[in-house]
């Protein structure tokens, strides 16, 4: 049937053809019944992705040349991972932001992908995004430690506890405090019981 398909739609235009592929995917992701947003890639513009303002990962510029060789050499072998909902009608990245701007700066590998980018969806809430995001970088061992400590406040915030963000981190309770003790700000000992020996001092 997909055989068919294909062979129908060979001389339709490259968006048809994106359109189609989607599509397939899409169905066959829901025919699969596997939960892991890897299994649907969608073709997107790649002009219709912009960056998160959380994401603590940083790339040297020496790392950024290297990840251009390997995407000029090896292709892209991982799918952008963005936010299902559209933000003023742009996916918002969760991770692969680098990948996004090699593709969209350098202009013949953006040639070789047509405008479009791979990308794999995950269906959260912006405080659950922003702890994908960090996972991400984590498991890859690049995070920033002060922006860290900022996103870790955020989580906070959003009334997450210590140990739910220690859990959904994959951090012991001591890092998650010493995280939040970076900031700087008050809230972050909000709920810490301290000794008051130190009123016994006249």
């Amino acid at each position: 049937m997909i055989s068919k398909i294909i062979e129908s739609h060979r001389h339709d235009s490259f968006e048809k053809k994106v359109e189609i592929f989607n599509s397939i995917t899409e169905q066959l992701y829901e025919f699969i019944g596997l939960p892991h947003p890897v299994l649907n890639v969608q073709l997107i513009p790649i002009d219709h992705l912009e960056g998160n303002d959380y994401n603590p990962n940083k790339v040297a510029p020496p790392e950024m040349k290297l990840l251009e060789l390997s995407i000029r050499k090896d292709g892209l072998t991982m799918p952008v991972v963005v936010a299902k909902e559209k933000a003023d009608n742009h996916w918002v990245v969760v991770d692969g932001f680098h990948r996004t701007e090699v593709c969209k700066n350098i202009a013949d590998i953006g040639a070789g992908l047509n405008g479009y980018i791979p990308v794999t969806r995950l269906d959260k809430s912006l405080e659950n995004r922003v702890a994908s995001t960090v996972r991400h970088n984590m498991a890859r061992g690049t995070h920033q430690i002060e922006l860290s400590a900022k996103l870790v406040t955020f989580l906070r915030r959003k009334d997450w506890s210590n140990e739910r963000i220690g859990e959904e981190l994959g951090m012991d309770p001591d890092e998650v405090l010493r995280l939040r003790q970076i900031t700087g700000l008050a809230e972050a000992f909000q709920d810490q019981k301290f000794s008051d020996s130190w009123e016994s001092y006249e």
